[in-house]
């Protein structure tokens, strides 16, 4: 990316936005509508990379470098997306209370010529046990309605999280070393 372009994210996610500019990263806002649904019988990882890359494809245009993500929380081997409402989020911190889950995000820039650069990170994350008034409680707080696996690492669940294996970032939306890394030239994988 050279200095003049500026980084199309296709995401209206307010937490990836704050990430981009706390690490100094200069980046425009054009959200992608892109289906976020896991396809029959497609691993999370297939379906991160592949919902980072379309969303954005979606919203790219020659000459623009647009970074599109999406992430993913899994427990076991239950993918589990945005919740669909109250209920469906205690379902899911009901799942994760605990134990250890996975966060997969997936991360493409589409370059100014098309070029494409992607990579899935992931990072193991233990909750510990919560009660039922615990789940009711952070429920009833509205942080966990747009967020996958129900949590926000960053607010108030910080305090159900006795550790992780990885990248922070990831874990809150988008994990700024790799798309640095992206942005800055071929991956080395």
């Amino acid at each position: 990316m050279t200095k003049k372009t500026t980084l199309i994210l296709a995401s209206a996610s307010p937490r990836r936005r704050e990430l981009l500019r706390r690490a100094g990263i200069p980046h425009r806002v054009r959200p992608a509508e892109v289906d976020e649904k896991v396809r029959r019988g497609e691993s999370p990882e297939a379906c991160v990379a592949r919902l980072a890359h379309a969303k954005a494809a979606a919203v790219w245009h020659p000459g623009e470098t647009v970074l599109g993500a999406d992430t993913l929380v899994v427990a076991g081997r239950l993918p589990l997306g945005k919740p669909r409402d109250e209920r469906d989020a205690a379902r899911m911190l009901r799942l994760l209370a605990g134990r250890d889950h996975e966060v997969l995000t997936g991360v493409c820039v589409l370059g100014p010529d098309g070029a494409t650069r992607a990579a899935v990170v992931r990072t193991r994350v233990w909750f510990r046990r919560l009660t039922a008034t615990e789940i009711a409680g952070y429920v009833a707080s509205k942080e966990p309605l747009d967020k996958a696996g129900a949590y926000a690492i960053q607010g108030l669940a910080s305090r159900f999280v006795e550790r992780i294996d990885g990248c922070y970032f990831n874990v809150v939306g988008l994990p700024v070393s790799k798309v640095d890394e992206l942005l800055r030239g071929p991956s080395k994988q």
